[in-house]
């Protein structure tokens, strides 16, 4: 490499390499089962609970990994670039933006905190969490989104931080 080359260099962008992580967290929200066998609506408002339910689930997942809890921020910021796109493309304008996604954030954070607390033994249960912060077709169908939930959370803890990081998440 040349001295112009290291000179004027871009960085590379660390989001680039948390981008395997963003795209197999979506596919596992967009997973036909959640819609099919656990009552989450089919819907945008649906789509978006189960993408954050997803989400959440891997970040309490690199939470407990000193080599990933860093890399967390990275993982939001891809949620903000996506989402801010999602909205402009569905015809929201600029002024209306910034502040919807900060309601987005808020959301999240919200999300992430009420599962934190559900999978927590002395917290709500999870399927109180799933209950209000998924928009389901049957309420009463809460429960096997919760074991959904669970049976995903199991899967994300046997993975390694290198998988998870490349979205190898069985």
């Amino acid at each position: 490499m040349s001295l112009f080359d290291r000179l004027f260099r871009k960085p590379a962008d660390p989001r680039e390499a948390m981008r395997p992580l963003w795209h197999r967290t979506v596919a596992i929200a967009r997973e036909p089962e959640w819609y099919a066998q656990c009552g989450v609506a089919d819907t945008l408002e649906g789509r978006f609970d189960m993408v954050t339910a997803a989400l959440a689930l891997v970040m309490l997942r690199m939470e407990t990994d000193p080599a990933l809890a860093p890399r967390t921020a990275y993982l939001t910021e891809i949620f903000v670039e996506d989402m801010d796109g999602q909205l402009r493309q569905s015809g929201v304008g600029d002024l209306v933006v910034g502040k919807k996604i900060g309601k987005l954030m808020s959301t999240l954070g919200g999300r992430l905190g009420a599962y934190r607390e559900g999978f927590a033994d002395s917290g709500p249960t999870l399927e109180d969490a799933a209950r209000r912060n998924v928009t389901l077709t049957d309420d009463s169908l809460a429960p096997r989104l919760a074991e959904r939930l669970r049976a995903l959370r199991l899967r994300l803890d046997v993975t390694d931080a290198d998988a998870m990081l490349a979205g190898e998440i069985a």
